[in-house]
């Protein structure tokens, strides 16, 4: 059984948001730490374990910052981390698997599915054996307690339900 660590410095946990149904918002998670355990070389019977610091969310301003670690969204002080545990790892072919988890927002837990990408693995000019993927998805956020809603004076919505999740990630296998 081989154990992965993510490595941080190469790896991004971002998510975009549609603002008044126009733009997206982008964010991300500084941190955050992973574990993937697999005797499969091709992976396809990896585990999969994800934890972010909700306070490590960032979108580029202050003022938002502090809204989305608030009560109206991830609540931050009384859920302090929100995470995932794969179910399953599916391989489709040589490049893409399906990733199905359960997602832990504030004190809900839901299954999910995610798009995954393998872009290969490569020993690094130090010795470590990494393996990188991308990995996309969508969910509900209002499905996940982050309730908070506003309509513009025309009756649009501030915020989308819609949360679309994209992850890059390399993984350093343990010696």
């Amino acid at each position: 059984m081989a154990t992965y660590k993510i490595d941080a410095a190469h790896s991004e946990i971002t998510f975009k948001v549609k603002h008044l149904m126009i733009t997206n918002v982008t964010g991300n998670f500084k941190a955050f730490d992973a574990t993937m355990e697999s005797s499969a070389d091709d992976f396809s019977d990896a585990k999969i374990s994800f934890t972010a610091e909700v306070n490590s969310i960032n979108t580029n301003n202050e003022q938002r910052d502090g809204h989305l670690k608030s009560e109206d969204f991830f609540a931050a002080e009384k859920f302090p981390t929100l995470s995932f545990t794969s179910t399953s790892f599916k391989k489709l072919n040589d490049a893409e698997y399906a990733l199905t988890g359960d997602l832990t927002i504030r004190d809900i837990t839901k299954s999910v599915e995610l798009a995954v990408e393998y872009g290969g693995t490569m020993t690094d000019p130090w010795g470590q054996v990494k393996a990188g993927f991308e990995i996309g998805g969508k969910i509900n956020r209002k499905e996940f307690g982050l309730q908070w809603s506003a309509t513009t004076e025309a009756g649009g919505i501030v915020v989308s339900d819609d949360v679309k999740l994209h992850l890059s990630v390399q993984m350093i296998k343990q010696a």
